[in-house]
């Protein structure tokens, strides 16, 4: 699948209100760093450096349970970032 791997149970459907992109990802959490616009910050930090900030703009919108829901789901998000190009489509 494009977003979560093949025979997954559940994910979570998110939606990032920075840049309005809508994704699937294995964590169930309410609010996560948008794989597309955020950046992990890293934690490797010197003495005298701010500790970085995580910026979590990604809302959970909904849980989709059952894999055949998940395919579905993956299916649907994945051809609007392809263009509706099935060629990738086992």
């Amino acid at each position: 699948m494009y977003y979560v791997p093949d025979n997954t149970e559940s994910c979570g459907f998110y939606e990032c209100k920075e840049c309005g992109e809508r994704f699937l990802d294995t964590k169930i959490v309410p609010k996560m760093t948008c794989p597309y616009c955020g950046e992990v910050p890293s934690m490797e930090i010197g003495p005298d450096d701010e500790l970085p900030e995580v910026t979590e703009s990604a809302e959970l919108l909904e849980v989709i349970e059952g894999a055949e829901n998940v395919e579905k789901m993956d299916i649907l998000l994945s051809l609007a970032i392809t263009g509706g190009d099935y060629e990738w489509i086992d």
